[in-house]
């Protein structure tokens, strides 16, 4: 999967918090989790998404992760969302 979907705002959110309430909503089409993220923070997102069938991919690490989301800093945890 592709990370350039990240860059747009509207189809994505960024962060454990985010990704959480839009899974649970059952709004997400792919997760990526940095690898060097805390597993205390990605192992529940990563359970979720087993749990819902929902793509996952990793990248390597968070500032790679942020860059691609267009933001100044790391990022453990984004989302791309499902079409409205």
């Amino acid at each position: 999967m592709d990370t350039k979907l990240l860059g747009d705002p509207g189809r994505r959110v960024v962060g454990a918090k985010q990704t959480v309430k839009a899974l649970n909503k059952d709004q997400v089409q792919t997760v990526f989790v940095a690898e060097d993220a805390d597993l205390r923070v990605t192992g529940p997102i990563i359970a979720k998404c087993k749990e819902k069938g929902v793509e996952l991919v990793k990248v390597p690490t968070m500032s790679e992760l942020g860059a691609a989301c267009s933001i100044q800093v790391g990022a453990a945890v984004a989302a791309i969302l499902k079409d409205s």
